[in-house]
């Protein structure tokens, strides 16, 4: 069985352009870049309405800030995906990911419980720890860096907790390395709160909510502060409308992330290894999932090799993906495309992500390695060529990984290529080069219709 979705990065649309340096970079003034990024946030929520039109499964976004480079524009995917929401019934709403250092834990729990709500159960909750010190040290600050890993660890992990509490205990405190939720200082002697919590229906006593205590004269003139009265507990609105809570999700690149994915339930998401690299690493994950006792959020037990379409768990991968058609020229797409993938690559290469590169049996590439379009296209991260050709490629990568069902993402947007090419883009695979997956997967799944009625209620 097929699953199939768009992975969507936000890559200016401004032409790309080499420089004196022979560093690809967009071509653009400042004040041109802004006016892109307009451009690119309105296409991103026409693109994921389009793909529920097309019938795809899902759309995932990244979270980025701050770049004039040309590679990628995403400030706040819970936000363009509640836009989505609104005008769509079927496609899944994930995100790969939103980095959790740069979040307040309960704030980023409340809005992604409202997308959860919103689009009537369609959040599937991606969540990373980020790696870009221009964006780290801005939102992380004070309490996490990416240049000091085992904190920036650390936190994500406290802050992982904490969601999960908010998501399903309907009452909840914490007490960790970085949060204590709700402060010990929060004095609370507010009367409607005291009554709620004593009429007897709220399920907690009062004693394990509030801390109350004798009047404080020193409290100042608000009746709230005016007693040493403290919160004990917080309840987060709303909880998502799935539940226990929705299915999460991680970029992963090394063993140690791979494992501890595995063994919490949380599905895999990875984007630019080679198949051999993927297959060892769906194995490594689903060797943890079996070694912990196949963690899921609704306790269903052993799931199919690669991904298992029924219960939406497992790994999936994403390739860059350009499509020529009768009629286009086939050269100059190459170029193009390739020059587009250089972009990216100018961008992603010095943060050493060539290491991903390598074969299974390789080691680890050099990380300073300047990666091009054409090494993309060898190492079949990036796919090229007509729906025939693109679709074979695709199936060999069910085929070397061992997929039993199969979850695959489609990267159509890259630099230099306008929002109506991608959303051409979008419509061939859909009409050409999915029906030929999908027949060789034994069908694609179908989205139940889950969005949420907003007309006025007369």
């Amino acid at each position: 069985m097929l699953e199939i979705g768009v992975f969507h990065n936000g890559a200016s649309d401004l032409p790309v352009t080499t420089t004196s340096d022979g560093v690809v970079v967009n071509d653009g003034s400042l004040a041109e870049v802004h006016e892109s990024n307009q451009r690119v946030l309105v296409n991103q929520v026409r693109q994921g309405i389009l793909a529920d039109r097309l019938g795809f499964n899902y759309f995932f976004m990244t979270e980025h800030h701050f770049q004039p480079e040309g590679a990628e524009f995403s400030p706040s995917p819970l936000l363009s995906e509640t836009a989505i929401a609104a005008r769509t019934s079927r496609i899944r709403l994930g995100q790969a990911a939103n980095i959790l250092p740069w979040w307040h834990p309960i704030r980023i729990a409340e809005q992604a419980a409202m997308l959860d709500v919103l689009s009537g159960g369609r959040l599937e909750f991606g969540i990373g720890r980020g790696y870009q010190p221009r964006e780290a040290e801005v939102f992380g600050w004070p309490f996490s860096t990416i240049q000091d890993q085992e904190r920036n660890r650390a936190f994500y992990q406290e802050a992982y907790d904490i969601i999960i509490k908010a998501w399903t205990q309907p009452s909840f405190s914490h007490h960790g390395q970085f949060y204590t939720i709700p402060p010990i200082f929060t004095r609370w002697n507010h009367k409607q709160t005291i009554a709620y919590f004593k009429s007897g229906k709220a399920g907690r006593r009062l004693d394990e909510v509030l801390a109350v205590g004798p009047p404080d004269p020193y409290g100042g003139p608000n009746p709230v502060t005016q007693s040493a009265t403290v919160l004990k507990e917080l309840q987060v609105f709303p909880q998502p409308l799935q539940r226990p809570h929705p299915q999460l999700w991680e970029p992963l690149t090394t063993e140690r992330s791979i494992r501890w994915a595995a063994q919490r339930g949380v599905n895999g998401y990875f984007i630019v290894e080679p198949n051999s690299r993927l297959r060892k690493n769906i194995e490594m994950y689903y060797e943890e999932s079996e070694k912990c006792g196949w963690p899921d959020r609704l306790g269903r037990g052993k799931f199919k090799f690669g991904w298992d379409a029924e219960r939406r768990r497992g790994v999936v991968t994403a390739r860059y993906i350009h499509l020529v058609t009768p009629g286009m020229n086939r050269e100059r797409e190459l170029a193009r495309f390739r020059n587009a993938l250089e972009l990216q690559w100018d961008y992603y290469g010095p943060f050493g992500f060539a290491a991903v590169l390598a074969e299974a049996d390789e080691p680890m590439l050099d990380l300073s390695r300047k990666v091009n379009g054409q090494t993309l296209l060898d190492k079949h991260v990036a796919l090229f060529g007509s729906p025939a050709e693109v679709a074979e490629q695709i199936m060999k990568v069910k085929e070397s990984c061992g997929y039993e069902d199969f979850m695959f993402h489609a990267w159509f947007e890259t630099g230099g290529f306008e929002g109506r090419e991608v959303e051409d883009q979008m419509r061939i695979f859909a009409e050409e080069v999915r029906p030929l997956i999908a027949r060789a997967c034994g069908g694609q799944k179908e989205n139940p219709a889950l969005g949420v009625d907003f007309e006025p209620q007369r």
